[in-house]
């Protein structure tokens, strides 16, 4: 039997609804308020686009420098090679002998951090110690083919430090450019829009609170207009009234003499 299943989708928030329902109260201050958000946002876009092209450009001329020591790194260990293949010939299998002469490492890696950008990365740095005295007891011949491939074997040490400082510089700044582009794309697509949406919001709001403001004053001085009107009509109906009175049935007349 083939068994049916029903989908319900529920509607997903939009991003309108979400605006309108996380808009700000429509007064003076708000609006100040949103603007001067919006040329912070605006600032803090310009920034941000400006260190992530700082950023790219260091992660193109870090990529030409890590191809070229590549490049000199597999020169190095080939010579390397080469030289560990003239000692065996010269001197045969001196492993035990050089392992037993060393003592103490004769380089050491020091760390420092380096900013680009405001994005810290390592810089790693070979530091040589003191040369200690070779012990070469033991070797009939061939010693100077261990000089010679132990100072090879060195600038190989040398060349692989620099290309893992290189190394984790570009990774660090690759990740710093994700990071920054979509903070730049946030602002750019979400952050601004949404701020200058709410002081459009706003304005038009104020705009319509003016009106209203406006509409209901004239309302107000039309009615005192016509208020007026009629209580100037009233009282020239009474004195009107009051000169008709005294003429038809007026008052004793005062006396005339000639």
């Amino acid at each position: 039997p083939i068994a049916s299943f029903t989908c319900v989708c529920a509607p997903l928030p939009t991003a309108t609804a979400n605006m309108s329902s996380a808009r700000p109260f429509p007064t003076r201050q708000n609006l100040q308020i949103m603007k001067l958000k919006l040329v912070g946002a605006k600032k803090g876009h310009s920034l941000l686009k400006k260190k992530a092209d700082a950023l790219t450009m260091r992660l193109r001329a870090l990529l030409t420098t890590i191809l070229k020591a590549k490049e000199a790194m597999g020169k190095a260990f080939k010579d390397g090679n080469f030289a560990m293949a003239e000692v065996k010939y010269a001197a045969g299998d001196i492993k035990s002998a050089i392992i037993e002469s060393v003592g103490t490492a004769q380089k050491r890696v020091e760390t420092r951090v380096d900013n680009i950008a405001g994005v810290k990365v390592p810089v790693f740095k070979a530091v040589d110690m003191a040369d200690a005295p070779v012990d070469y007891t033991g070797l009939a011949r061939g010693g100077q083919q261990v000089t010679k491939a132990r100072q090879t074997f060195s600038a190989c040490v040398d060349t692989l430090i620099q290309l893992a400082t290189l190394q984790t510089s570009f990774l660090i700044l690759d990740e710093a450019i994700k990071v920054t582009s979509r903070r730049v794309n946030a602002l750019d697509t979400v952050v601004i829009p949404r701020i200058a949406g709410f002081v459009d919001y706003i304005v038009s709001e104020l705009d319509e609170l003016e009106r209203e403001e406006f509409f209901r004053l004239k309302r107000s001085q039309d009615k005192k207009k016509k208020d007026l009107q009629l209580a100037e009509a009233e009282r020239l109906k009474e004195i009107a009234a009051d000169d008709a009175g005294s003429l038809i049935g007026g008052g004793d007349d005062p006396d005339v003499i000639y």
